[in-house]
Parts: C-alpha cells; sequence; structure tokens
C-alpha cells in the first residue's frame, strides 16, 4: 500500500511536470516577422528580412557567428543598398550568393574571414577555364557526411576557386598537373592536395578544436576566443558523458585544468565530488566552493543532467570572476543549458545500462586465521593459547552456529549492482520560435542486501527524472523572448540505519562471535551490533527530494538609439523542498548460543524483543526559494574596420529563503568594458560592487575590480613567415580583486548573543571548583565590530600557443592568489579575557600558486583514421601565512601558521624499539638518554619508537609536528586518446591525483587502542614478533590488552594515497546508413560500450586510496562496464 501511495505521489508530480514543460514548446509560428538566426552547430542560416541594408545583415552575421568580414572603402556605398532575402537553413555560402546577387560585389572565404570585393574582370579565369585542366571530387568530415561551401582555392592565385554543393561535390579547372588546392571551411583544418595525374579529388577534412570554441561563454556573456583574456577553459560538454554516474562532478577531474576534484564515496546520493577551482585557498571548510551558475543562476551542479548541457566554462582567474564580486573569490563555474536551432524537429534517444562494483575493498581475515593469530599474540606474551579448539572446528565447518566463520561484507553486500540511463532530446524551430525540450531517467541500485521474506526493500535505490524545456521567441527582429523551465524529481531508499555506519561495523566486525543468524533463525548479537540485522531487518526509510527551476528574459536590441546597443532584463524563480518517510522496525535479538542441548537445539537466551511492524515517522520537511533579478546593458560595435569597443553594466539582487528567521540577500553592480585594436591587442576592466545583508550598515557593500590585457602575437606582421609552424601565439596576464562573504554559515556576526544554551564549561564559575557554575543567560558570540569579507588579490599569467594549423593547442597558465580577512576565532585570547567563547575577526591570511598546463593534439591520417590526444596538469599549493593561533603554539612545531591548510599532523616515528634500547625489558625501563613515552606505562620491544622533537626528554603532545602533506591532493592530471575509423570510435581517459596523504586510523591496528576486538586485514602476518624482529614491517607488536603507543598518528602510519586510474574508456559503432536508407526517419544509430574506474595503479594498496576514510570502512567508490545505444531522428 505504502509503493502504491508513493508510485501515486511521484506519477502526478511527473505528470504535471510535463504538462508544463510542453506547454511551454508550442511552436508559435504564426508570429511571422524578419528575422535572422544562427545554427551554430550545424553552422545553418536562416534569414527572412526585407527591404533592409546589405550591412545590417553583415552586421548581425558577424556578432552573432564566428564570421568576420573585410572589405575596403570603395565596398561600403554597396553595402547601404537595400535588398530583400528569403533563405532558410543554409550554408553561409548559399546566404552570401543571394544576398550578392544584385549588388554586384564578390567575396572569397578565408577560414572565417570573408573578404568582400568588387569584382575585376575575370581574363585569367576565362583563359585558364577554356585551357586547364577539369578536375572534380567530394568534401566530406572524419565521418564521411558532406561538407556544403567548402572554398577550394588554386594555390598563389585566389582568382581560380570553387565551392561544393549541397551533396560536398565540387569542379574546378586547374592550368597544370602540378597545382595545389587549398581546401578551406569553417571549424576545420586547412587541407592542401597536389592534382598530380588526378582527375578526381576526394578529400576528408578534420574538425579543428581550436576554431570549434570559437564563442566563449564568459561571465554574463559570451565573447569570440581571441579576446578573451581572462583564464577560462570550456569543456565539450560530450567530455561530460563519458560515465553512467550521476554526478558530473565526478567527470571533472583530470578532464579540465585548473579543477581539483576527489571523489570520496560511492553511496548512491551521496557519491558528489568535492572540487575546487585552483585549489584551497582559505582554512574556512564553507568557504572553499566555487560559485557554480546555471543558465546565470544560482544552482547546483549535481543535480543537472549531462545531456542537458550546452556549453560548460570554468572561471578562475580575477578577470574572469571579478564580475562576481564577493561570491567569485573560489572561481565560477558557468553551464548554459540547450537551446533550440532553426530547422526541423531533431530527436535523439539514448539509453545506457551498466552492472557495477566496487573498485576494491579491504581484504580481512576468515575466522580462523583470526583466532590464530589472537593465540600466536597471547603466546608472544607468555600466555596459553585459547583457541586451539576452536580453530580446528572451524576450519573443519563443523556447526557453523556455534563455530561460524562470517565476511561480514558478503553477508550484507551483493557482489554487483547496476544502473541505467535513458534520455530523451527533442529540438528544432523556425525562424521566430526555436524550442529544445530534453528529459532524463536515472535508476541506481546500490550493494547493500535484502531479506527477501520480506515485501519491503530497504536497499539502497536511487531514482532521478530531470526536464528541461527551453523556448525562444523572437517577438520582432530586435525583441528577444526567452523561457526556460526545468527541474527533477528524485527520491532515495535505504535501510533506516545510517549506511555509513553500516560499514563502518561491517569493516572491524570479528568474524568468529556470531553468526549472522542461525539456522533456527534468531538474530544474535553483542555490545557489537548485528550489521547483518541493521542493513536488513530495520526497516526503510524513503527521502523524496523536488526542485522546480524557472526563468524568463526579453532582450532588446536599441539600434534604432545607437547602433550595438542592448538591454536585457532576466526574472527567475526556483523552488525545492524535500522530506523524508521512515517506516522503522527492530528485530528480536539473542544473546550468542553457548552450545547445543540433548535434544540438539541451541542454547540461547533473549537479549532483547523487538517489533513485529514497520512504525511510521516523517522528518525532514525542508524547503527552499530563491528569487533573482536582473538588467543589463550592453554595447558593442567595431569601428573603421579595427577598433573593437564592448561594455556592460548589470545590476542584479538575490533573495534566498531556507526557512529560516531572515533571508539571504545579495545585490549588487557589475560591469566590464573591453578594446580591442586590430584582432592583436585586447584590454579589459571589470568591476563587482556587491553587498550582502550579512553585515552592518556602512560595511555592506565592496568593490572589486580587475584588469587584463591580451596580446595576439601570431597576428602580427613579423610572424607570418612562421604561421605554418606557429599558427596560434597569444600571451595575457590579469590582476584583480574578488571576495568571499560565506562566514562559515554564521548571520550577523556583527551582533552579540545572548544564549541560555550552557553547561560545566560555560557556566559563570565560582569559587575554586572549576566544575560547579551558575546557570543563567550567558552570552553566546561576542560581536565583530569591523566584521567583513574575505578578499582575494589574484594574479595571473598565461600563453596560448598553436602549431602545424591549430593540429598542436597547448595552453599554460601561472596563477599566485593572496587571500586576507578570514573569518576565525581568535585562540590567542585567553578565556581568563572575561569571554564565555572565543571571540571572532577577519584575521586569517593564505596564500595559494600553482601552474596549470592543457594540451592537445589532432591529427587525420589519411581517408579513415583521425586520432586526437589531450592532457591536463594542475599543480597548487598554499601555504597559511597567517592564524591567530594559542600562544603555546606559536614559533613551535605545533604551528599551522608556514603549512598548507588541513596539514596532517603527527609523531615521527624512528623505528621500532629494540631489546638493545632497554635497561630492563620486564619493567619497560628504557636506557638513559633515550626519551620516554607518556602513551603507556610499559613499553615493550617492538613499540613504536618516537621522536623527541623539542627535545625535552619525552615524547607528549608537545612533539606532534607536520608530516606528509594533506588529504586533499596538490595535483591533479589526465591524459587521453580519441581515434576514429571509419565507423568505429574508441576513446579513453587517464585521470591521476599526486600529493596527496593520509595517516592510517587507530582501528586497523589491533590492540592499539581497545585490546583485540576488530577484526585485521589479511596482511597480520606482517607484524613484529619475537621471532621476527624486523623494522620493515606493517604491523608493531600486537598486544591483547590496550596499548596506546602504537596507535598514534605518526609517520608509521603515513601513506601516500597518489594513484592513476583509468577512469573511463569506450569503444562505439556507428550503424552503416545503408541500412536505413529506405527510410527518411532515423538519420543515425550509435552502439557503445563503456568501462568506467576499471584500473587503479598505487602505492597503496589496502583499499580504493581516493577514499578518504582513514580505515578504508567506506561505502565504496564503484566501478562499472556498461553498454548502450544512440539513436537520431
Amino acid at each position: 500500500m505504502v509503493k502504491k501511495t508513493i508510485f501515486l505521489h511521484l506519477k502526478k508530480r511527473l505528470k504535471l511536470f510535463c504538462i508544463i514543460n510542453v506547454f511551454f514548446m508550442i511552436p508559435f509560428s504564426s508570429f511571422g516577422t524578419n528575422s535572422i538566426s544562427w545554427n551554430s552547430e550545424e553552422d545553418l542560416f536562416s534569414v527572412q528580412y526585407e527591404n533592409v541594408t546589405v550591412k545590417d545583415i553583415l552586421d548581425y552575421i558577424e556578432k552573432h557567428s564566428k564570421y568576420i568580414f573585410i572589405y575596403s572603402a570603395n565596398v561600403q556605398k554597396n553595402l547601404n543598398n537595400k535588398v530583400s532575402i528569403s533563405v532558410s537553413n543554409k550554408k553561409i555560402d548559399a546566404v552570401l550568393k543571394e544576398l550578392f546577387s544584385e549588388t554586384g560585389l564578390n567575396y572569397k572565404m578565408s577560414g572565417r574571414q570573408i573578404t568582400i570585393s568588387v569584382p575585376e574582370a575575370p581574363k585569367v579565369q576565362q583563359t585558364i577555364q577554356q585551357k586547364g585542366i577539369k578536375v572534380t571530387g567530394n568534401v566530406s568530415d572524419e565521418k564521411g557526411e558532406p561538407l556544403i561551401g567548402v572554398t577550394i582555392i588554386l594555390k598563389n592565385d585566389s582568382t581560380v576557386h570553387a565551392l561544393t554543393d549541397m551533396n560536398g561535390n565540387y569542379s574546378i579547372i586547374v592550368p597544370e598537373r602540378k597545382s595545389v588546392l587549398s581546401f578551406r571551411y569553417i571549424g576545420f583544418v586547412p587541407k592542401e592536395e597536389v592534382v598530380n595525374n588526378r582527375k578526381v579529388v576526394n578529400v576528408q577534412m578534420v574538425e579543428d578544436v581550436g576554431q570549434l570554441d570559437e564563442v566563449v561563454v564568459v561571465a554574463y556573456g559570451a565573447q569570440k576566443k581571441e579576446s578573451v583574456v581572462g583564464s577560462i577553459t570550456t569543456i565539450e560538454p560530450a567530455k561530460l558523458k563519458v560515465s553512467t554516474t550521476r554526478s558530473i562532478s565526478n567527470n571533472l577531474a583530470g578532464t579540465v585544468a585548473g579543477v581539483l576534484a576527489v571523489q570520496r564515496s560511492g553511496e548512491p546520493g551521496y557519491d558528489n565530488s568535492s572540487f575546487w577551482i585552483r585549489g584551497i585557498s582559505t582554512f574556512q571548510d564553507a568557504g572553499q566552493n566555487p560559485l557554480v551558475l546555471i543558465d546565470g543562476i544560482e544552482r547546483d551542479l549535481n543535480n543537472i543532467d549531462p545531456e542537458e548541457i550546452e556549453s560548460f566554462s570554468v572561471l578562475k582567474d580575477a578577470a574572469a570572476s571579478a564580475v562576481y564580486g564577493v561570491r567569485g573569490a573560489n572561481g565560477v563555474i558557468l553551464i548554459n543549458t540547450k537551446r533550440g536551432q532553426v530547422g526541423k524537429p531533431r530527436v535523439t534517444v539514448k539509453a545506457e545500462f551498466a552492472a557495477t562494483q566496487p573498485v576494491k575493498l579491504p581484504e580481512y581475515l576468515g575466522a580462523a586465521d583470526y583466532m590464530q593469530v589472537l593465540d600466536d599474540i597471547l603466546m608472544d606474551t607468555g600466555q596459553q593459547p585459547k583457541y586451539t579448539d576452536r580453530i580446528a572446528k572451524t576450519r573443519a565447518g563443523y556447526d557453523p552456529d556455534l563455530y561460524p566463520d562470517v565476511n561480514w561484507m558478503d553477508a550484507i553486500a551483493n557482489d554487483y549492482a547496476s544502473n541505467q540511463r535513458v534520455t530523451v532530446d527533442i529540438s528544432g524551430g523556425t525562424e521566430t520560435l526555436r524550442y529544445s525540450f530534453v528529459a532524463a531517467a536515472y535508476n541506481e541500485r546500490g550493494i547493500l542486501k535484502r531479506d527477501k521474506s520480506y515485501d519491503w526493500d530497504p536497499t539502497i535505490k536511487l531514482q532521478r527524472y530531470n526536464v528541461r524545456s527551453n523556448v525562444d521567441l523572437k517577438l520582432s527582429p530586435t525583441t528577444q523572448l526567452r523561457f526556460n523551465i526545468g527541474g527533477y524529481l528524485q527520491d532515495r531508499n535505504s535501510t533506516t540505519k545510517d549506511v555509513s555506519q553500516i560499514f563502518q561495523k561491517a569493516f572491524v566486525a570479528v568474524p568468529h562471535a556470531f553468526p549472522a543468524q542461525y539456522s533456527s533463525g534468531q538474530i544474535p548479537t553483542t555490545e557489537e551490533p548485528n550489521v547483518w540485522a541493521w542493513a536488513t531487518q530495520s526497516g526503510y526509510k524513503r527521502r523524496s527530494d523536488s526542485k522546480i527551476e524557472t526563468l524568463f528574459s526579453v532582450e532588446q536590441d536599441l539600434k534604432f538609439l545607437l547602433p550595438g546597443l542592448k538591454v536585457k532584463g532576466t526574472f527567475s524563480f526556483d523552488r525545492f523542498s524535500s522530506g523524508t518517510v521512515s517506516r522503522g522496525k527492530t528485530p528480536d535479538y539473542y544473546v550468542p548460543a553457548t552450545g547445543r542441548d540433548d535434544e540438539g537445539n541451541l542454547i540461547i537466551a533473549s537479549k532483547s524483543n523487538g517489533t513485529n511492524f514497520l512504525d511510521y515517522s516523517k522528518s525532514g520537511d525542508y524547503g527552499n526559494k530563491s528569487v533573482y533579478m536582473e538588467a543589463t546593458l550592453s554595447y558593442d560595435r567595431t569601428f573603421a574596420e579595427k577598433h573593437s569597443v564592448a561594455a556592460m553594466l548589470l545590476f542584479n539582487r538575490r533573495n534566498y529563503d531556507d526557512g529560516s528567521k531572515l533571508p539571504y540577500r545579495n545585490q549588487g553592480l557589475a560591469g566590464r568594458a573591453s578594446y580591442t585594436y586590430s584582432g592583436k591587442y585586447v584590454g579589459e576592466f571589470n568591476f563587482g560592487y556587491n553587498g550582502s545583508e550579512n553585515f552592518a550598515k556602512g560595511k555592506r557593500y565592496g568593490f572589486f575590480p580587475s584588469g587584463a590585457i591580451g596580446w595576439i602575437v601570431s597576428e602580427e606582421a613579423f610572424m607570418q613567415p612562421l604561421r605554418k609552424v606557429i599558427s596560434k601565439l597569444k600571451l595575457r596576464a590579469s590582476y584583480g580583486q574578488v571576495g568571499n562573504a560565506n562566514l562559515g554559515g554564521r548571520r550577523f556576526a556583527y551582533l552579540s548573543t545572548i544564549t541560555d544554551d550552557y553547561d560545566t564549561l560555560n557556566m559563570y564559575k565560582w569559587g575554586l571548583d572549576s566544575s560547579y557554575g551558575l546557570t543563567g543567560m550567558a552570552e553566546g558570540e561576542f560581536a565583530v565590530q569591523d566584521l567583513t569579507w574575505e578578499i582575494v588579490n589574484k594574479m595571473n599569467l598565461g600563453v596560448e600557443l598553436g602549431f602545424l594549423n591549430g593540429m598542436i593547442d597547448l595552453q599554460l597558465d601561472y596563477f599566485d592568489e593572496r587571500r586576507k580577512d578570514i573569518f576565525m576565532p581568535r585562540e590567542s585570547v585567553p578565556m581568563t579575557a572575561g569571554f564565555m567563547k572565543q571571540p571572532w575577526k577577519n584575521f586569517g591570511k593564505v596564500t595559494n600558486q600553482g601552474v596549470e598546463v592543457s594540451l592537445n593534439v589532432n591529427k587525420q591520417f589519411g581517408k579513415d583514421l583521425f586520432v586526437s590526444l589531450m592532457g591536463t596538469f594542475t599543480y597548487a599549493h598554499n601555504e597559511i601565512t597567517e592564524k591567530d593561533e594559542p600562544s603555546a603554539v606559536v614559533g613551535t612545531n605545533r604551528a599551522e601558521t608556514g603549512h598548507p591548510v588541513g596539514q596532517l599532523t603527527g609523531y615521527i616515528a624512528e623505528g621500532l624499539f629494540t631489546e638493545d634500547d632497554f635497561e630492563d625489558v620486564s619493567t619497560g625501563k628504557l636506557k638513559e638518554g633515550i626519551p620516554t613515552q607518556s602513551f603507556v606505562s610499559k613499553l615493550r620491544p617492538g613499540d613504536i619508537r618516537y621522536r623527541d622533537v623539542n627535545g625535552d626528554g619525552k615524547v607528549d603532545v608537545f612533539d606532534k609536528s607536520p608530516i606528509g602533506g594533506t588529504k586533499d591532493p596538490e595535483i591533479v592530471y589526465g591524459f587521453g586518446l580519441n581515434m576514429k575509423y571509419k565507423d568505429l570510435d574508441f576513446g579513453a581517459l587517464f585521470q591521476g591525483i599526486g600529493r596527496s596523504w593520509n595517516i592510517l586510523g587507530s582501528s586497523i591496528i589491533p590492540g592499539a587502542n581497545r585490546g583485540v576486538t576488530g577484526n585485521m586485514f589479511t596482511n597480520a602476518n606482517d607484524r613484529w614478533t619475537v621471532d621476527n624482529p624486523s623494522q620493515n614491517v606493517f604491523y608493531p607488536r600486537l598486544d591483547d590488552g590496550i596499548n596506546s603507543n602504537n596507535n598514534q598518528p605518526s609517520t608509521w602510519w603515513l601513506r601516500n594515497m597518489s594513484f592513476l586510474r583509468l577512469k573511463n574508456i569506450e569503444l562505439g559503432y556507428s550503424l552503416p546508413k545503408n541500412l536505413w536508407r529506405n527510410t527518411t526517419v532515423i538519420s543515425g544509430i550509435r552502439l557503445f560500450v563503456r568501462g568506467t574506474n576499471l584500473l587503479t595503479f598505487s602505492k597503496f594498496d589496502l583499499w580504493d586510496p581516493e577514499v578518504e576514510n582513514t580505515t578504508g570502512a567506506a561505502y565504496p567508490i564503484m566501478k562499472s562496464l556498461s553498454a548502450g545505444f544512440e539513436i537520431k531522428f
């Protein structure tokens, strides 16, 4: 009944959601009007104009596409002629032919440049045509698709030229066999072919990655790539679709230079990666995350489906992010969702089905081997073994109820899990209205088992449904309206027990104490839980999340007032809601059986009575809503063919209400001004003037400026002789200031608070007994009178290089960030100063420096083989330069200042004690001159020996020092390969991290802190014993009692967690088109198989090194094998 109710509720929500989306997709094609539009994906134009000048049409094409027109003064008068034109879904060549048919002008295409000229008498052309050699052929892309409008020019004589037709065919007359034909097409690498004795010259052209991303999405707009002087990385959306993972953040590591990302868990719904743009530069956890904007609105990166994305940009330096002011300190991710293109409806259906399993789990001893180690430990300490009989019976498999051998991971988890994703993408439109609709369904099942004797299911199941519809309506030639509506529904089912706790207990539970369930049905337990019962017998809970996202904008071209001037208004409303229903149950528990009676029944006693029904509770009801408004005035114009000027001024306001007493509010101004001279010299100024309600009056606003310059050296005349080798050389530099208004969740910290929440630590003390105090109202947080935001000064130097006509593209950046006024407690202020709690202040300082490199190589081999190589490398190192620390710590080995944020600390191990270190082994007395250690009363040979760092003759907490580095990596890199041979395609991506460390936790050390009560790894024999007094062992001396000396965080347990992983590998096959040549419905079918996280290489081999947990006791990261298909209609 519950399942039926939930299903009906979900069905109603989906039905309403889809109705709303379909409503806004109705193509209002009846609005006929003058219009022009460009399909950037297929490079097609649709133009419908009456009685306008040629120059007006050329201006639009130049500003909204990749093409640039070049013409001299004598051409200008012809461009003022008024024409009428009507073309639909045509290449630029067809548009220009129609446009110039009545003007008497010629044009010539060279790459993205189109030169317009007054025609001359074609005498040479006529002579050649009469006496030359006719050459024909076909031009296609690497997929074999014909390229329409490719320019073919006779080298050294541009008067001889031709264009390919609708089928990619061409015909040209050349003077001799040695003639060289040059093939040029926007977005493709230029190619030359010698005619020789051929009458037919077929050519296959390769996409030029450097030109394909010619237009770059920047803050509050878009710019042509050559004019971008900020540090911005644009990712092809296809690179975000390389796995079946729910979270886009899991596909960032190694793919994007400048982004450091690590996935710490594989638990469905909680498997998002932590990621930072250029590392960490603040020690405030809540203030480290980058700003994520989807269609300009602050939203969650991991709750959008990859198929919804049209563009993905990462803004890294101040020039790119200063306009965001107090929200731009940690970098910005900009995502634009798909929009419709002019043309008939295009439908893509994609489905993928995956089987998953853990990358690597810790391996533990079985019951017999575990008990054998226990006996060995007893004998090492002079005691008698006590498990001899049990070991023999366990190995023999005698009575598993009384002599169990339980692998608790096998008891609670399946070997495999699964996930599936299905997406539908529909887009199209007319010159008046364009639409895009994307729907996605994702389903994932976790690895936890269920008890099939119950009709309810406690296993982890995640279901997410995404829908997004974007509509563009041209109300007039100068008025553009946009409406977006989207969102998601997500349901997550799991056991009522905390999943992370289940895994933690399963990894340390001993294998011999009791079985998961007796053969007679009873469930045993002790003071340690029965994790099988936790996972399968405790009921279930279901969390349901839903969000709706809307956006409405109107853009008006004001060229009738001033050419190049536009105004735009945007309004957005988002609403999120969440709730959890729990149906809990407690089983009957029994103490472990002590034997069998004369009739063979287990001798067993009840421990606690459970419940025989599922209870009901509702919790976690939560919701939030946000309203965003934006008004933009922009200007973009080119004067005298060389002077390009652009400017933008913007006002925005955001109101975010999460149900707390007061909503969060931000508002501000942003501006940009840029100037480009002759396509070679670029200058840009940006600013953000932002405010937050979280600060006191008079201090709520801040001004954040930035400046950047760029020099496109390759456009200089002195570089032209080298253009065949160095096709691009661009230098850029930026400096600016951004802020971070995140105070770690604190609200209105400029006000003091009063509280009655007190305990023995913050009572008003009276007399000499510190445990005695008077209750009453107490001061909470002390007011920070001069409260402000963090300020970051950022400097960036960049070089962009292209070689061999774009075949090789290399980009290098060096960055230096200096952050100050980090909000933190004043730890140097003693409690005797009269504060109930330590006061806070903007005090901390952190520097962050590093480099990032990205490399792309694209090469066509012959007609059928295309190869693409890529690589990224990011190194970011931070250092705390100022932090308020206790006076006893300042200047000592325990100080955090001078070390990275999150620096690991511990003792420096100098090996294991030997008998030669003791004056008397029986009493544990060390020889004179050897520092004592304060962790246990009696040391023995085989215990870890630590360094006395401060030289006071004893090892204690004051000897803790920085060891290793941080858990978060300082290096992230990736390299990959993509190949296409005819209809086959192959891709692989390796991703790795470096300079990442971890200290193994105490629970993996038997006898270290609580006696031997947890399981042991299969390497338990790699330990110090009397018979094996080696210094080169994994474990020090093991003890049957408590030995806190050996579980201290130290270099003994320090491990380098660097790794290299085969992140993704994929093989695809596009079916030959002749299979459906008799139908016009299907345009393409591709089948593919894919693997994720299949191989991992690391010196650390106990568990997956990417898991942050110090014991490996966490839900594992998963690897997968999947198969799928993609059909285009």
